[in-house]
This record gives C-alpha cells, sequence and structure tokens, in this order.
C-alpha cells in the first residue's frame, strides 16, 4: 500500500521538474548580464607623458643702479624689445660730475709737481758732475720726482674711476632681450641697496621648460634609452612638445638638456631641463606651462584606462574566462599620466579579456555575458 502511493507522487515530481527545467534554465542565461569586453594585445605603441612646467628665459638680468642718485630719465618701456649696448635709464647724481673735477684738477696740480721734480733733477745733476754738491743731493732729488710721479698715476686712477662713477649714471642694456616692469619712474630716489631693480631684461631668444620626475618616473626613462651616462642618454632623448597655457601646441620642438645630479630629499623630484628655440618671442619668462614627452615602448601590453579602477590604492582590473566566469586582478602600469591607455607591466597577459564597462560591482566568480568591442562597434554602425 505505502510503494502504491509513492510511486504516483514520484513520477508527478518527476513531471513537474522535466516540464519546469528548461524555463529555469532559460531564465537563469536571460538573468546573466551582458558585460563590454575588450581583449589585451600586444604591440608597439608611443605613450605621451605630460608634466608641468615653467619657463624662464635664456638670461634673466636684473638692472640695478650702482650710485645714489635720482632717475633722470627713462628711455624704455615696458614689453619693449632692447639690444645690447641700448640706453635704458640715466640717473642725476652730480656728486659723480663734482669728483670729475676734482680728479682732473688733481691730476693737473700732480703733473705740474713732477715737472718741478724733474727740474730739480736736471739742476742738480750738472753741479754733481762738477763736485759743487753731493751725490746725495742728486739721489734725494730722484726720490722726489718718484714720488711725483706715483702720485701723479694715483690722480689718474682717481679720474678714471671718477668718470667709471659717472658712467654708471647711464645704464644700458647688458644684452638682447625683453624689458620687464618698471617700478620706478622719473624722480624716484635709487641706490645699490633698493630693494626692487630698476627693470628686468628678459634674453628669451632662447627659453628653458624647468620640470621635475618623481623618482620611479626617473628610472623608468632612464632605463628605456641606451647610454653608458646620462650624456649619452640625453642624446636619444626624443624631441619634445611645449603646450602653452591656453592649451595650444608650440610649434616648436625642444630638446632635453639636462637632468638635475640630485633628488630632493624632501619632494623625492629630480629637476630637468628641455629648451625650445624662440625667435619670434611668444614665449615670456615666467610663464606656465606642459611639457609632453613621447615615450616608444615595445611590446606593450595595452589596457583602456576606463577598464581599471582603484580599490585601496591599488589598481585593479576584471578579467573574464572562458566559460564567463570574472576575477577581480591587480594590475601594474607604467608611471604615467592618466590617458586612454595604460601600458600593463604586471597583471595581465597578451590575450587575456578584461572588462571595459561596469566592473566597480563585480565579483570574483561572478558570471557574466561577455560581448566583445568589436561587436560593439559593429551594432553601433
Amino acid at each position: 500500500m505505502k510503494a502504491t502511493i509513492q510511486l504516483p507522487l514520484f513520477i508527478t515530481l518527476l513531471f513537474l521538474i522535466q516540464s519546469c527545467g528548461p524555463e529555469q534554465q532559460t531564465a537563469q542565461q536571460e538573468s546573466i548580464q551582458e558585460y563590454p569586453v575588450t581583449t589585451i594585445v600586444k604591440g608597439e605603441t608611443i605613450i605621451n607623458t605630460e608634466y608641468p612646467a615653467t619657463i624662464e628665459g635664456q638670461q634673466n638680468i636684473e638692472i640695478r643702479s650702482k650710485v645714489d642718485g635720482f632717475v633722470a630719465q627713462i628711455f624704455v618701456d615696458e614689453g619693449a624689445a632692447v639690444k645690447k649696448g641700448q640706453l635704458l635709464f640715466r640717473i642725476n647724481a652730480p656728486q659723480y660730475e663734482q669728483e670729475v673735477r676734482t680728479a682732473s684738477a688733481a691730476i693737473k696740480n700732480a703733473d705740474a709737481e713732477v715737472n718741478t721734480a724733474k727740474m730739480q733733477v736736471e739742476k742738480t745733476l750738472p753741479l754733481v758732475r762738477e763736485g759743487i754738491v753731493s751725490e746725495y743731493e742728486l739721489k734725494l732729488a730722484n726720490f722726489n720726482l718718484h714720488a711725483k710721479e706715483a702720485a701723479l698715476l694715483q690722480a689718474r686712477a682717481g679720474l678714471a674711476n671718477a668718470r667709471t662713477n659717472l658712467g654708471y649714471t647711464a645704464i644700458s642694456s647688458p644684452a638682447d632681450g625683453v624689458v620687464g616692469s618698471i617700478p620706478y619712474k622719473t624722480g624716484s630716489l635709487v641706490s645699490s641697496t633698493s630693494v626692487q631693480p630698476l627693470t628686468t631684461v628678459s634674453n628669451i631668444a632662447h627659453v628653458f621648460a624647468y620640470f621635475s620626475f618623481n623618482e620611479k618616473q626617473f628610472l623608468d626613462f632612464t632605463d628605456s634609452f641606451t647610454g653608458k651616462n646620462m650624456k649619452e642618454k640625453l642624446k636619444h632623448f626624443p624631441a619634445v612638445t611645449l603646450l602653452l597655457a591656453n592649451g595650444a601646441e608650440y610649434k616648436e620642438k625642444g630638446r632635453m638638456e639636462s637632468i638635475g645630479g640630485l633628488i630632493n630629499t624632501e619632494t623625492g623630484a629630480v629637476n630637468l631641463r628641455a629648451g625650445f628655440p624662440n625667435p619670434e618671442g611668444i614665449i615670456r619668462s615666467g610663464a606656465s606651462a606642459t611639457i609632453r614627452i613621447p615615450l616608444q615602448v615595445k611590446d606593450a601590453l595595452l589596457i583602456p584606462a576606463k577598464a581599471t579602477y582603484e580599490m585601496q590604492e591599488k589598481l585593479m582590473a576584471v578579467t573574464v574566462n572562458k566559460d564567463g566566469t570574472v576575477k577581480v586582478t591587480e594590475i601594474e602600469v607604467m608611471d604615467s599620466p592618466a590617458g586612454e591607455f595604460y601600458v600593463v607591466k604586471k597583471g595581465l597577459n597578451a590575450g587575456d579579456h578584461v572588462v571595459i564597462e561596469g566592473m566597480g560591482g563585480l565579483k570574483d566568480g561572478t558570471k557574466i555575458k561577455p560581448v566583445f568591442a568589436s561587436k560593439l562597434s559593429a551594432a553601433k554602425k
């Protein structure tokens, strides 16, 4: 009796399982979410890295007064292009004119004394020959002549010094360049101890862009170029591009010229300098810009930047196995500013499939339906 009761029940359950199984399986399959996926490929690429930079001219010369006086004349305007030797300022310092006149008078007096001493020697010489006076008198006359000649030389040196000081009242440009701001106006009192210079002349025919690498970036870049020393490595550095403050690309290419010999112990940075020709004077000293350095990488594993995310200061990617299950993987990339792609150094291999959107909510073992990027692009077309 017990067996006859269980047999119909077993058949009923079996029928229910058979009838509901395909529908449940179909529902499970429909519940698997689609995710866009791309394949990691290996190839040669150029990675552009960008660094903030400050611009300085080839020469930034502070123009200061070496003498005390009032600004009598200003011959240039702010922003004017000047040539070497061009007159910039004239300082009113009458005391130096007086020094020149005093020194000139001192020379005339010393010259007269020299002539008098010569006459004394000439007068004493025949008297010594005739034995009228002793040779002591002749020696004394010669010593007096030498003293007067020395005084004359000293007076001439004083005149030269006075003329030099007077020359400092006319201030000329020491180099070709562009005039900066002029804080002192006509009538202002200036001196060699004034806090601000009269102006600054910047030679900007060739400008320097200063920027820095951190220690890791420095090692990555130096390892990328051949050479026994840094000088040889610099020769293999590619031409660099300058991006101006408005985002425009400067038309002249620059060259890496020097790398600092020290790492800043406080910041861990290495200072670098790139030079750019500036024949039209478009770039000015003090400007801010961005240096773009191209780095050619062979056999690079590229992953889209949007296919990564950060978790606890680590960079992560989500890989997809053949059966559609995912795995969260920590990756290591070349240290470069964020762009469209990263170059993977560790964590992925060529041929791996990675999720490129919405991967932040996926966990290990989650099953997805991968839709490859090529199929997505074809569908969009």
